[in-house]
């Protein structure tokens, strides 16, 4: 657009608010005759940009503002410094924009800017400080009038940026992309080693016919303890070797007895059998379910110890279940992990939810490994789940993810696993 052209749409503009500002008779009719005069004037600094003019542009805005005032003088005073204050924002803005296309250097743009938008002593900060004395009928309007300057300001002062950046550049550098430049490969992440660890247990577990069952990890006292068949008195329960949230309290249970209430006495689930539990409860036999996730014990931090960590326990129950069922299982299980044709042996043991109780350990290296404790669900964690005993039997077996994760990869030390340390965490 020529100059001729541009100071012909200023005039068409100008009649045409002007002939809006007749209609002015409320607060409505005065906001919309406001910002279409400030849509005029971000259109008329996008039209002036880089041609001059802006002497001709200040009258015609100053010709629109007397029309608007006018008309405003039938209104309340309220209004009138509505007009006043939005003639100052559309007036600042030109200039402003006048003062950044005027730059010449870096410096002198930021200097520019710390003069109009500085946030302690800017002229923007000024014209701010005028909106606390305005009625607060009129302030949102107000309001939204200096953020839409405020954004015409930044915007200004962006394109001044980009037009120094390009008249400062070397000659032949204006090509953006050279596609035959070589690419900057992204730095991508993948899974914990834990994480790799639970997800190929799952898939080994999934082709031995176990589903998987998924529980919470704050748990109750019936079932981390009293379903599982750890009676009141056991040393599993002292308050050192779990983390309680709550004191426990004495209720019923549903097989009847006093026991802990499922809504007191709330604790960090020690280990995943209260899955096995939650599951039993709902669904009838037979049941094939690992359970996976963290479990939390107040153990000190060392080299083999952790306060969390995470277990995998896998639950059968069904008729004529014996241990011969569980140690194949076992056997299949370290045989598919560790890709090796490996032999699996039982150690007489003691657990309260399994009768008989093992110690299972795997051939491994030239050595034996301990992998998991196991054993057949006792007859009283079928009973309290309402199952009959004298039909259905099952096996339980609960490893340390960790344990597993540590034999495989030769890790010495649990802690590296929660560092997270790239270096350490990038060899898996």
């Amino acid at each position: 657009m020529n100059i001729s052209e541009f100071q012909a749409d200023l005039e068409r503009s100008t009649a045409r608010i002007e002939e809006m500002s007749k209609g002015i008779n409320n607060m409505d009719s005065l906001q919309k005759a406001i910002g279409a005069k400030s849509d005029w004037v971000a259109q008329a600094a996008e039209q002036l940009a880089g041609s001059g003019g802006i002497d001709s542009v200040l009258r015609q805005i100053r010709q629109q503002e007397d029309a608007i005032k006018t008309a405003a003088e039938s209104l309340d005073r309220p209004a009138r410094a509505l007009v006043d204050f939005a003639a100052r924002l559309d007036e600042f803005a030109i200039k402003s924009q006048e003062v950044f296309q005027a730059a010449t250097s870096t410096v002198a743009l930021e200097a520019a800017r710390v003069k109009l938008m500085g946030a302690k002593s800017g002229q923007l900060k000024t014209i701010q400080s005028a909106l606390k004395g305005l009625d607060r009928t009129i302030k949102p309007f107000a309001g939204k009038r200096f953020n839409e300057t405020k954004k015409r300001l930044k915007l200004d002062q962006m394109a001044a940026q980009q037009r120094l950046a390009e008249s400062t550049a070397p000659a032949g550098a204006t090509l953006q992309f050279d596609p035959t430049v070589p690419g900057i490969r992204p730095r991508l992440g993948h899974l914990h080693p834990i994480t790799q660890t639970i997800e190929e247990l799952k898939d080994i577990m999934g082709r031995l016919g176990f589903t998987v069952a998924e529980g919470p990890e704050v748990e109750d006292q019936w079932h981390n303890f009293e379903a599982l068949n750890i009676s009141p008195e056991h040393p599993a329960r002292d308050p050192l070797d779990n983390f309680y949230l709550a004191t426990a309290a004495k209720t019923t249970g549903p097989n009847g007895k006093d026991t802990d209430a499922p809504d007191k006495g709330w604790l960090l689930r020690s280990q995943t059998s209260t899955v096995q539990i939650r599951v039993m409860e709902k669904t009838k036999p037979p049941v094939r379910v690992i359970s996976l996730g963290r479990v939390y014990r107040p153990d000190t931090a060392d080299a083999t110890h952790y306060p969390m960590f995470h277990q995998i326990e896998g639950l059968l129950v069904d008729t004529n279940v014996t241990m011969a069922d569980l140690k194949s299982v076992l056997r299949l299980f370290a045989s598919s992990l560790f890709e090796d044709n490996v032999h699996v042996r039982f150690r007489p043991s003691f657990v309260p939810f399994t009768e008989p109780s093992v110690e299972v350990d795997m051939s491994w290296q030239g050595g034996w490994m301990e992998i998991a404790g196991a054993g057949m669900v006792d007859p009283n964690v079928l009973r309290a789940v309402g199952y009959d005993p004298e039909e259905v039997t099952g096996f339980a077996f609960g490893v340390g993810i960790e344990r597993i994760c540590m034999g495989r990869h030769g890790i010495t030390d649990i802690r590296e696993f929660f560092k997270n340390d790239v270096r350490f965490l990038e060899q898996f």
